[in-house]
């Protein structure tokens, strides 16, 4: 499954719904007439574009599911696989593969596909794939210049032009209805106007619908992100909000005191973290709350998470945004770092002291800017390993 956020889907459980998935893949490829060779090389010779149909919604289909699913902050797209690009063996690769298929009538998929059912041929064209994956492995090194030759990384489409995900979708989506009316018309020249009733209007009404909704979102709707890091950047709603404060004393108290449920989230740009970071904090940005590893860190039960900001209006903003997320038992430093520095870490005893209470403030004070000096030095040579998910290497 894909990195949702949040995280309902365990990677044991993975496996387990891997598993149907892939048995439900199975059965669709086979009930749309993948298992038959003459089905699948009818698209190179254009009497039946099955295959580039049923291609082409699959892919629309899944386009269209993590754009929905990033619109409403349910999936974490920067944690999603995608396999690198290596130009020249892509063009080479290709090539062989398209050559192997009109040739074989399968592709390595629908090889498998039809051999499930007892198709002898394809039982044949997987021991040939197998042998040149043996072939492809013995040459290997003689290749290896051509294989690894013009690497353009993990590149998509959206970042090489540089717009959205919806609206490279939209795109792709527009594409495909036309390519499913082209494609039904040179099947109806082809095979002189007898055609399978596979393609109902419904179908192309349910594309345009589609293609609306697409529309909507991509140019009209602001994304889930969008919208609450635009309430967090109002400073009207920042200003009215109700936050749970922790003062610098009692924060100073419970790091003297090494309070195993306390973790402070750290929302400073990166170089005044690397110069002084207090202990159990962790850096992080106001995008990266919207992320899978936000959700590890901060949604712990019965630990105390504090924000920590430069100034109390940043630690606000933060706020929000775990607010409009669902996290809970937040709290934030009240008039943040910089009133943190002066009273504990630069504190300096007050010439006279009127009450038992500013006699006690102060007295702990003196003792905490000693200590929580000493739990920073310690901490910049051991800090808290940051909590990151990394990509699955996966795919096809």
């Amino acid at each position: 499954m894909g990195p949702l956020v949040p995280d309902v889907i365990g990677n044991e459980l993975n496996f387990v719904v891997a598993l149907f998935i892939g048995i439900a893949f199975g059965f669709i490829l086979e009930q749309a007439g993948f298992s038959t060779s003459k089905k699948l090389v009818g698209l190179f010779y254009g009497y039946d574009f099955t295959v580039l149909r049923v291609f082409f919604t699959a892919g629309i289909t899944g386009m269209i599911g993590l754009v929905i699913f990033a619109h409403f902050g349910l999936i974490d797209l920067n944690l999603i696989y995608v396999n690198p690009t290596f130009l020249y063996s892509a063009l080479v690769g290709g090539f062989i593969m398209g050559l192997g298929f009109v040739i074989g009538g399968f592709c390595p998929g629908t090889s498998f596909c039809a051999a499930a059912i007892g198709k002898i041929d394809a039982i044949y064209f997987i021991g040939g794939s197998a042998i040149g994956v043996l072939l492809f492995g013995e040459l290997y090194p003689i290749l290896y210049d051509l294989y690894m030759a013009e690497n353009w990384g993990m590149v998509t489409v959206y970042d090489l032009l540089g717009t959205s995900h919806a609206l490279v979708a939209f795109a792709f989506a527009v594409m495909a209805a036309g390519a499913f009316w082209f494609t039904r018309w040179v099947e109806l020249r082809v095979n002189n106007g007898a055609t399978s009733k596979e393609h109902p209007l419904k179908l192309y009404y349910a594309v345009v619908s589609i293609l609306f909704v697409m529309g909507l979102s991509a140019f009209l709707l602001p994304s889930n992100q969008e919208s609450v890091l635009d309430k967090a950047n109002n400073p009207e709603i920042v200003n009215s909000i109700d936050v749970n404060y922790i003062t610098s004393d009692e924060l100073a108290f419970r790091l003297i005191d090494n309070d195993n449920n306390l973790q402070i989230i750290d929302f400073r740009p990166s170089k005044e973290f690397n110069e002084m970071s207090l202990p159990k904090s962790i850096p992080m940005t106001f995008k990266e709350l919207f992320g899978k590893d936000a959700v590890k860190t901060i949604a712990v039960k019965k630990k105390l998470t504090v924000f920590v900001a430069a100034d109390e209006k940043d630690e606000k903003k933060a706020s929000i945004i775990a607010s409009e997320l669902g996290f809970e038992n937040v709290r934030i430093l009240k008039g943040g770092m910089s009133t943190f520095k002066a009273e504990i870490l630069d504190f300096k005893a007050p010439t006279e002291v009127k009450t038992n209470q500013e006699k006690d403030t102060a007295r702990f004070r003196a003792k905490a800017t000693v200590e929580v000096a000493e739990l920073i030095k310690n901490n910049k040579k051991a800090p808290v390993e940051k909590k990151k998910s990394k990509r699955i290497i996966g795919g096809c």
